[in-house]
């Protein structure tokens, strides 16, 4: 029993004819009685009474009922790998840090899903050494992180660069200043993200550079927590302009200037080699490159070397 002579059989029940049926599936009449012969055959039962008016069996027509999910549920199944084939359907699972997370994704998966809405999302969230692993792991199709250490088995596609900016409490000695620099740290606690994260990695090298390593040092584990903090009149903190949107009551915002001035590359990573990319995962990639380069105030030009691009 094969699903070609169950649609057939469906067919011409509904036309009440052989012929009708044939036309329709364009099979000679005789093809169409031989797959009703054997489909009888295989269930051991009569589905069709021989002779004219047409008239199913009364095991006909429990077949027809019984058979016609059966029916549906193939030609959806055939669709999904239809689009599957073809990149539109499939799950995608997704790592990203933050503030990217937060504030630049949710719009961007919600457009590029009304596009593509078989293909399923799954988004994970963590600190760039984290997610590399789970790339590595296979866990992670791709990440959006800033820039790892990659090895030989990643690849990673800076794609923009992220600008920070010194968030204070509105009544903080520092709050008057037009900009904020290495110096104003010395004597004000100074709120940084965990030692793991790239970003304070970064910090503190500029802070050493510019010789002005603050003493103060609170550690708070969230990138989108430092604010909050903040807020409460516990320090200040260097954090992505992007994440002050909406500013939390009671703090200002100030740029930063001199030897201060920084930012944070983000871009795609993904492996290089081994299980190949889906076509949804591709099909995603794409679309999340092309809109963080042309949406960034800070875009990165892009090289065509791309693993993925070769897949």
């Amino acid at each position: 029993m094969d699903l070609k002579s169950i649609k057939t059989f469906h067919l011409i029940a509904k036309y009440e004819s052989f012929i009708r049926a044939a036309e329709e599936l364009n099979y000679s009449p005789s093809a169409v009685t031989m797959q009703m012969r054997k489909l009888e055959s295989d269930l051991g039962v009569p589905l069709i009474e021989r002779g004219k008016p047409f008239r199913l069996t009364e095991a006909g027509r429990l077949f027809r009922e019984q058979s016609l999910p059966l029916i549906r549920h193939m030609e959806q199944l055939q669709a999904i790998m239809a689009d599957w084939e073809t990149g539109e359907a499939g799950h995608v699972r997704l790592g990203a840090t933050e503030p990217t997370a937060s504030h630049r994704l949710p719009d961007l998966l919600n457009t590029f899903l009304r596009r593509h809405p078989h293909i399923r999302i799954s988004v994970d969230i963590a600190d760039t050494p984290t997610l590399t692993d789970r790339v590595l792991k296979g866990d992670v199709d791709l990440a959006l992180c800033s820039s790892p250490e990659t090895g030989d088995e990643l690849y990673y596609e800076a794609l923009f660069k992220e600008p920070f900016a010194a968030l204070l409490p509105e009544d903080h000695p520092l709050a008057g200043k037009a900009a904020i620099d290495a110096r104003d740290f010395r004597e004000h606690r100074l709120l940084v993200t965990s030692a793991a994260c790239p970003y304070r990695r970064k910090l503190e090298m500029t802070l050493k550079e510019a010789g002005n390593v603050p003493t103060d040092v609170m550690e708070i584990g969230s990138m989108t927590a430092l604010k909050h903090y903040v807020a409460s009149g516990l320090g200040i903190a260097l954090v992505p302009e992007i994440s002050l949107e909406p500013l939390p009551p009671g703090t200002v915002v100030r740029p930063l200037a001199g030897d201060l001035s920084i930012d944070m590359a983000f871009g795609m990573l993904y492996p290089k080699t081994g299980a190949p990319f889906t076509r949804a995962a591709s099909r995603l990639y794409r679309f999340l490159k092309d809109e963080l380069r042309q949406n960034a105030l800070n875009p990165i030009a892009v090289s065509d070397g791309s693993p993925i691009e070769s897949r």
